[in-house]
């Protein structure tokens, strides 16, 4: 895609002319022409015929040939803008299920046993399916809606990651005092559970909060 400067190099290098020596046939200095072809000036508009008319081409062939091709970039620039919105949304959308389905998980395993009266093994079982579901479907979006990130979206994971090596300590602790004082180890590793589920909420947070940005 060219733009007007590099429309107007290509023109004299064509016509086998240096910028001097377009510059004395238009009565100007050859440091406007070279303004010209670096896009830092534009052609006076009475220069604009005798530019045409020296490069053998009308001002419709210099002009709308420009303003198609600034065109089609930007139509190919609102295209691939609208492609990430959408691959944005349905990676939200995967991660939201995703944290429904671990919500289910824990429900789950509170009430099976003790108020369904469900064989433990069993009811173990079933937790461990429904968490593998939802770990699927977050590896799944992440991987099928991966996209380039922007400097933003970069400093975003990067205050998300800080918050989630904060609230991980801050977990770790609970865990153990937990654990140490009931010795019911063999409950507590859900805790482990719901801090994995407030991670994909963060996530899921900070992916939505860039939604009103992307215009």
């Amino acid at each position: 895609m060219q733009n007007l400067g590099e429309r107007l190099y290509v023109l004299r290098k064509n016509k086998n002319l240096s910028q001097e020596e377009v510059a004395e046939k238009l009565n100007v200095t050859r440091q406007t022409i070279s303004k010209w072809e670096t896009n830092q000036s534009v052609p006076d508009f009475d220069k604009v015929m005798p530019l045409c008319e020296l490069y053998g081409i009308t001002p419709n062939e210099l002009f709308i040939e420009i303003k198609e091709n600034n065109s089609e970039k930007n139509t190919s620039s609102d295209i691939n803008l609208e492609e990430e919105k959408i691959k944005t949304s349905k990676k939200a959308k995967g991660i939201a299920l995703s944290v429904v389905l671990y919500f289910l998980g824990i429900v789950w395993i509170m009430i099976a046993i003790p108020v369904m009266n469900m064989n433990p093994v069993v009811a173990s079982a079933i937790f461990l399916l429904i968490c593998g579901l939802a770990t699927g479907l977050i590896i799944y979006v992440c991987i099928r809606y991966h996209k380039t990130k922007t400097l933003e979206e970069t400093a975003d994971d990067k205050l998300r990651h800080q918050i989630s090596d904060v609230v991980a300590i801050i977990v770790t602790i609970i865990y153990l005092i937990i654990s140490f004082q009931t010795m019911a180890w063999h409950l507590t590793w859900i805790i482990w559970i719901i801090y994995g589920l407030f991670t994909e909420i963060l996530k899921l947070i900070f992916m939505l909060r860039r939604f009103p940005n992307e215009k």
